[in-house]
């Protein structure tokens, strides 16, 4: 549970760092940049340890699995609250059949 959260917090700041600057069109890009670059610093500061401790629990694909899974959640989130975006059907459709595929790595066979 603790790599969840971690990967939570951790996504949380790669998606302020990716996405932010779209509510600032008007700024430079090399501005929107430096400040996303210094925002992914941060993330990367939790990811690291993060997929560190879960290796003794999960195997690198699994992780990466979550991963996923915890980023779209994290940027459903962001969209619709800060980015004022609509989730549309197709949306739900696509993000379900990517909780399918959780299934899939995880089942253990």
């Amino acid at each position: 549970m603790r790599t969840v959260i971690l990967l939570f917090f951790s996504n949380v700041f790669m998606t302020i760092a990716w996405y932010w600057h779209l509510r600032y069109k008007g700024e430079s890009l090399w501005k929107v940049i430096l400040i996303s670059w210094l925002i992914a610093f941060v993330e990367y500061c939790i990811a690291v340890p993060a997929n560190r401790i879960g290796s003794y629990q999960f195997s690198a694909f699994e992780l990466k699995t979550i991963q996923e899974v915890v980023s779209l959640l994290v940027f459903v989130g962001f969209a619709v609250v800060y980015l004022k975006e609509e989730v549309k059907w197709n949306y739900v459709v696509g993000f379900g059949l990517i909780v399918l595929a959780v299934f899939f790595v995880f089942k253990k066979w």
